[in-house]
């Protein structure tokens, strides 16, 4: 079993200003920082990315959103990485996320909701991959 998982703070809350909020959450929250870059995705790696999403309609809006602006991409660790992470992003939609939880301070919709979370061990470490070479993750 892995202890990390994968985040993106997303173009939104760049915009918004809000990455360092929310960098602040994920650290109190017990999660180490195992790599962190900032990145602009080109719309070709955005859906490279979202690749699983291809054939879901709301693909094409996913990777234009995606490569709008600044992200910050990140692994981190902690034990029961995956499962904790999600329960402290909160609901997609953040108008039901729970009180405190990432989405419910920092997302403005569904379509734009502040951050990325893996949804699995193996695809935490896919996405991680993805974003960081073996000398990038310590």
């Amino acid at each position: 079993m892995s202890n990390r998982t994968f985040t993106m703070i997303k173009p939104d809350a760049m915009k918004n200003g809000h990455a360092g909020a929310i960098l602040d959450k994920i650290i109190k929250g017990g999660f180490r920082i195992v790599a962190l870059k900032q990145t602009h995705l080109s719309e070709v790696k955005a859906g490279q990315f979202y690749e699983v999403h291809k054939e879901r309609p709301f693909y094409g809006e996913l990777v234009e959103f995606m490569s709008s602006g600044v992200i910050i991409a990140a692994i981190l660790e902690k034990e029961n990485a995956v499962a904790d992470f999600r329960t402290l992003i909160g609901a997609t939609d953040p108008a039901k996320a729970d009180e405190g939880t990432i989405r419910k301070l920092f997302a403005t919709s569904v379509g734009e909701n502040a951050v990325h979370g893996s949804d699995s061990e193996e695809n935490a470490k896919i996405e991680g991959d993805f974003f960081f070479s073996g000398l990038e993750q310590f």
